[in-house]
């Protein structure tokens, strides 16, 4: 018998694994590559989703999960065009994330899109807003 190496995540509310909904092998294969912040106002999420365009992507938030897909369909060309060879892909992702109860989820999610990168940023709520500790002085 061996021991299996068991590393924490750092943001352990992030990843709404369904193991019993998804292959395990096929569900980590096709999702993006992700960083999160965590500031004292807000949480920022970039996901690198290159080659994708906006109108291809989708972005929901519902009862707590933050659910970012998106699909590139094979385009259909019929015409005089003889390729020797065709390498492009045509992909899609679905990939859904528990926020933590410190988000607002009654504020709007500002999303935007550049250069392959789809960032997301999620107002938290104010009373959870953590101030610097204070160091009181007994007399």
């Amino acid at each position: 018998m061996s021991l299996v190496k068991f590393k924490r995540r750092g943001f352990p509310w992030l990843d709404n694994d369904n193991f019993f909904e998804n292959d395990f092998i096929a569900s980590s294969r096709n999702l993006p590559a992700m960083n999160v912040k965590d500031n004292p106002k807000n949480i920022e999420i970039e996901m690198a989703v290159p080659g994708f365009s906006k109108k291809e992507m989708e972005v929901s938030l519902e009862n707590g999960i933050l659910h970012v897909s998106a699909e590139k369909s094979k385009e259909e060309k019929t015409g005089d065009e003889d390729y020797t060879r065709k390498e492009f892909e045509y992909s899609s992702f679905d990939r859904k994330l528990q926020i933590p109860p410190t988000v607002d989820q009654g504020k709007e999610v500002v999303a935007s899109y550049k250069d392959g990168i789809l960032k997301l940023k999620l107002a938290k709520k104010n009373s959870v807003i953590e101030h610097p500790k204070k160091v009181i002085k007994i007399s």
